[in-house]
């Protein structure tokens, strides 16, 4: 009888427990705003196969940022579609997208540099920015994805990860892959922050 209500407490823990972790990750990636950029902020990045470097803070200050991390080999690479057409439809309005190709999930950007932007380009027609292949995951994950991290409170997953951020350099949704460009929840927060 013991081994009964033991049970049925670690089942109502388990469950009370469940519901405090789904709380908490809504609140923290929708709800709670966190700087990732400031004036001090030096996220330097290399264009895609290019040389040129930005400082992704002070390049895209007062700009409304949706920071994706990208793969041309993944189920979701049908997303850079929607994201350019994002990007065209609200960019004179202060939204950038900004593109980080990364072969860190399933391998599924092996492509050198140069037959990736010439991938984005032709397939998709992409314009939006895009930077150097970047580590999102490890040891040496690159430190702007650190900083989106410690102010989401969680990671990408895969690729197609979106994080947005406002026009102070505020951080204020993080999207799982699945969430698409197209998705209205999405868009409303673009068309608040803007």
């Amino acid at each position: 009888m013991t081994q009964l209500k033991l049970l049925r407490s670690l089942s109502v823990m388990s469950i009370i427990f469940s519901m405090m972790c789904f709380t908490t990750q809504a609140h923290s990636t929708e709800h709670n705003i966190k700087q990732v950029c400031s004036d001090k902020s030096k996220f330097i990045k290399r264009r895609l196969s290019g040389e040129q470097l930005d400082n992704i803070c002070e390049v895209y200050k007062s700009k409304v940022m949706l920071v994706v991390n990208t793969a041309s080999k993944c189920g979701y690479t049908y997303q850079y579609d929607g994201l350019e057409k994002l990007y065209a439809k609200y960019k004179s309005r202060g939204l950038v997208v900004i593109g980080f190709p990364s072969n860190d999930f399933g391998a599924q950007e092996p492509a050198n540099e140069k037959t990736i932007k010439a991938f984005c380009r032709l397939t998709y027609g992409v314009e939006f920015p895009m930077y150097a292949k970047t580590k999102i995951k490890g040891d040496d994950k690159d430190d702007f994805y650190k900083a989106l991290e410690i102010a989401s409170g969680e990671s990408p997953k895969w690729n197609f990860h979106k994080y947005l951020l406002d026009r102070n350099g505020k951080l204020i949704g993080s999207y799982r892959s699945d969430v698409k460009p197209e998705n209205q929840q999405l868009i409303s927060v673009i068309e608040e922050a803007l």
